[in-house]
């Protein structure tokens, strides 16, 4: 067991990398920003949006596949172990 001490150090530790990390994305998107409109400017051809594109159909294509996972592993029994004592539904193919 964690001593109470342990455990807020961790989490205090866990929320300061958090907003280091936010205030870094932040300060990379504002530093980027310009980049980003040169680029867009530039793309004649348009890749880059056929890049973005593809990139989102990658997306929610794993996206769909992780659901459909999700509920192959939950099964169809599931619903019927809810509650309180759902943790005990194996006990009936015992009897």
């Amino acid at each position: 067991m964690q001593t109470l001490a342990a455990q807020v150090a961790t989490t205090f530790l866990g929320d300061a990398a958090a907003l280091v990390n936010g205030f870094g994305r932040i300060v990379t998107h504002i530093l980027m920003a310009p980049i980003e409109r040169i680029a867009n400017a530039s793309d004649v051809a348009g890749i880059l949006a056929s890049r973005r594109a593809a990139l989102e159909r990658r997306r929610e294509a794993a996206l769909l596949w992780l659901n459909a996972a999700h509920r192959a592993r939950r099964g169809h029994g599931s619903r019927r172990r809810g509650g309180v004592f759902g943790c005990l539904g194996f006990l009936g193919e015992l009897t």
